[in-house]
């Protein structure tokens, strides 16, 4: 489901639209937003969401560097099932032919992200096999950094996706993968039912993120541009360990809220 806010901050006129699945609601509030998922005890996909790309090829995403965030937050428990957070990425793992759909044709690409996430168990993140130095869940602040591939040069690789069910082979993937996309991250310790303020800035040689005005990573894996911004909280999870291990799926959990304030965009 698709709605539309149009909001002026700072100055500038943003427009984010809503998307909504498994009963998740985004409802406007004085400040910001809050963005709601029900209580389920089945595996089925709850998600709500806000962004600026709906509609759009990964090629006319809006935002190049210079550009920054910064925004308050809070959830409603420590570690909810799933994932929450904002930031920018290339919606690398969105698929769509376009048909019929209002969107556009879209094929899986190589990631690029600066956000701040967090990521539940059994998440497994880190394509490194040293979740100390790039945590693989938690919440984190992190970046990844890939060649500027056409998603159609990547398609034959799709096809190979069904030989990592081979472990071997799938760790040689992960191996691989980790070569060509290239991560940075760092926890972050906070209690995140408290309000937080969460900046963000992006520049093409370096990405530097801020909690509560105290620097927590900052990476010269800045990503290549055009990105879309998001804001989320859904009950997915996605892994690939460091044993070759792939999985994928939702999970039950309580109903749960992420809150969104002050939010602020910065483009020089």
């Amino acid at each position: 489901m698709r709605a539309n806010y149009t909001r002026i901050i700072m100055g500038m006129e943003i427009k984010l639209s809503r998307l909504q699945a498994g009963g998740g609601n985004v409802r406007q509030s004085e400040a910001g937003w809050r963005l709601e998922l029900p209580a389920a005890k089945q595996r089925v996909y709850r998600l709500a969401q806000l962004d600026d790309y709906a509609g759009l090829p990964r090629r006319r995403l809006k935002h190049a560097p210079p550009w920054g965030f910064q925004v308050r937050a809070r959830v409603s428990e420590q570690q909810l099932p799933g994932t929450w957070g904002f930031g920018l990425w290339n919606d690398p793992f969105g698929l769509s032919l376009g048909f019929g759909t209002g969107n556009p044709a879209r094929l899986p690409a190589l990631p690029q992200t600066a956000w701040f996430m967090y990521a539940s168990p059994p998440n497994w993140l880190s394509l490194r096999d040293d979740p100390e130095m790039v945590p693989a869940n938690g919440l984190f602040a992190g970046t990844f950094r890939s060649p500027q591939v056409s998603s159609w040069l990547l398609a034959p690789a799709l096809l190979a996706l069904p030989l990592c069910a081979i472990r071997p082979v799938s760790r040689a993937f992960r191996r691989a993968a980790a070569r060509i996309a290239q991560q940075a991250a760092a926890p972050i310790k906070a209690d995140v039912t408290q309000w937080h303020q969460y900046s963000m800035q992006w520049t093409q040689g370096n990405c530097k993120f801020s909690v509560d005005g105290q620097e927590i990573l900052c990476s010269a894996r800045s990503p290549r541009p055009p990105l879309g911004f998001v804001l989320w909280i859904d009950n997915q999870y996605a892994a690939w360990t460091p044993a070759g291990r792939l999985g994928y799926g939702m999970l039950p959990g309580p109903a749960a809220w992420l809150d969104i304030a002050d939010l602020a965009i910065q483009t020089d």
